[in-house]
């Protein structure tokens, strides 16, 4: 192995972050404080699935809390390219400063059922305010009345092959 230390001045067995892997295999950190940022988390979660159990709805704190299984877009095209596995890796979906929250379609006493997310949208209210709109498969919806956007996705484990082996289609 070649001493790196010589280019680039660092002590030897320092890492660089040249030596780290692709960027594509980075745990995804994102956050979005405005509307203008929400299409970007919107397009990431798009097609992600959790069961019921996983999503809380935080009154005393007011935070909206999910843990999703999010297909991960952003390594379809290299995958595809590369004859690899599609790949999901679960996720939270952090909502903060929620003062309200209403569902709709969805049966949440039923432990077993598993959602499907779609997209979200965001509907601006007085003075930075607004509804965050979570549009699941079938119908169901998940609204988030807000004091402020402030939204997270944050990778929470390692990547792994989509149980499916396909990318989710919408046939219009």
């Amino acid at each position: 192995m070649a001493d790196r230390s010589q280019s680039s001045g660092a002590p030897q067995g320092d890492a660089r972050f040249e030596d780290g892997g692709p960027a594509s295999d980075m745990p995804l950190y994102i956050k979005a404080m405005d509307a203008a940022s929400l299409p970007v988390i919107s397009a990431l979660v798009q097609d992600a699935v959790y069961p019921i159990t996983e999503m809380r709805i935080q009154k005393a704190k007011r935070r909206f809390a999910a843990l999703i299984n999010r297909f991960r877009w952003e390594d379809a095209d290299a995958a595809c390219a590369e004859g690899r596995p599609f790949e999901r890796v679960q996720s939270l979906l952090l909502v903060e400063d929620m003062v309200g929250a209403k569902t709709t379609g969805i049966d949440r006493s039923d432990p077993d059922l598993v959602l499907s997310l779609l997209s979200i949208g965001f509907e601006p209210g007085e003075d930075g305010t607004g509804r965050l709109i979570l549009m699941l498969a079938g119908d169901g919806a998940v609204a988030l009345d807000v004091e402020c956007l402030d939204v997270s996705l944050r990778d929470v484990t390692r990547p792994y092959a989509a149980p499916s082996g396909k990318a989710p289609r919408h046939d219009v």
